[in-house]
């Protein structure tokens, strides 16, 4: 059954970035890499877990997780990923500023959306073509999608972090009913599995 799925990295208190990011510091300088380093430093440990956000045959992005850059678009600017992205799928980038899709190497091609999550979300099923689709962030993009009820399966990487400040999950959401499904990880994350079984969305 196609499912409309997300992964992201938090902190302990939820933030899944910092202040003041940068080209150079895609999560804000205090923050740096510590909230993904179980993906780079135990990638074998961490296998399922990155199966898991890799098997999406169609994932949505916002417009701050695929490059710091604002107002019209730098043409030069082609993402945080280099020429072969991870995404080796279709990914569409919310936007209020029109751009041609991107095609790069490895299957990968951004279409960026103008018209809102519901456009992004039914281009995604499109193109997922009966498979799994990803909200992959950032928080705020996955904010919106968990108030529009959109999500079917949350699956959070708890980092033993607090940060006090940033971009943070939940935010604003109302009140969401998740059923518990998997719980597994160990000293750099706790990987948190949950069915998301309702959203009663902002008050």
């Amino acid at each position: 059954m196609t499912k409309v799925t997300c992964d992201i990295s938090i902190s302990v208190d939820g933030y899944a970035a910092g202040l003041n990011q940068s080209e150079a510091e895609p999560f804000g300088p205090r923050v740096g890499t510590r909230l993904h380093r179980w993906m780079f430093d135990q990638p074998e440990a961490n296998a399922e877990a990155i199966e898991r956000i890799t098997a999406a045959r169609a994932y949505i992005m916002g417009r701050n997780m695929f490059g710091p850059v604002r107002g019209d678009w730098d043409p030069d600017w082609k993402g945080w990923w280099g020429d072969d992205p991870p995404y080796h799928a279709p990914v569409f980038v919310l936007t209020h500023h029109p751009r041609e899709p991107l095609e790069m190497q490895g299957g990968t091609t951004f279409t960026f959306v103008t018209d809102g999550i519901e456009s992004a979300l039914a281009q995604a099923h499109e193109a997922a073509g009966g498979g799994d689709v990803a909200v992959a962030g950032g928080a705020n993009t996955i904010n919106q999608y968990l108030t529009a009820g959109a999500i079917d399966e949350l699956r959070l990487h708890v980092v033993p972090l607090v940060l006090g400040e940033g971009e943070r999950l939940f935010e604003g959401v109302g009140e969401v009913e998740l059923e518990p499904l998997d719980v597994s990880g160990n000293e750099l994350v706790t990987h948190l599995s949950y069915r998301v079984v309702g959203a009663r969305g902002r008050r």
